[in-house]
């Protein structure tokens, strides 16, 4: 059985930081693409920030224009674990922040195959 399981979300105030896990288990992930997601008006969910499995020999990263430069994303292969560190948050960043894993197309922004319940991400102006 397959779980992605967020924490790590929070009430910050505007220019704090926070960091965000996500956990799986039920299967390999290390070779998954995983992303992070949040809600947008007119979208289910909008793209934050995705990165490849361990595959390759190259580590890279996609990114939401609206968080580039203040969000990264990691992983921790051998701990099937990923990272989303939020750094100058903005209240516009308050929303339901979800783990996805496995792209069902060659794109890290997915879709994706699996998904976390999410984690309440709160920034107070």
């Amino acid at each position: 059985h397959v779980q992605l399981v967020e924490s790590g979300g929070g009430l910050v105030q505007s220019g704090g930081s926070l960091r965000l896990s996500c956990v799986a288990s039920g299967r390999t992930f290390s070779s998954a693409v995983m992303g992070w997601f949040r809600p947008a008006p007119g979208k289910e969910r909008e793209f934050v920030a995705a990165i490849n499995g361990n595959g390759g020999s190259t580590r890279y990263a996609e990114y939401a224009e609206s968080v580039q430069g203040r969000f990264t994303i990691s992983r921790d292969y051998a701990k099937n674990t990923m990272y989303l560190q939020m750094n100058s948050l903005k209240a516009e960043d308050t929303a339901v922040y979800y783990c996805a894993a496995f792209s069902l197309s060659a794109y890290l922004t997915g879709p994706y195959r699996y998904w976390g319940q999410g984690t309440q991400v709160t920034v107070s102006s």
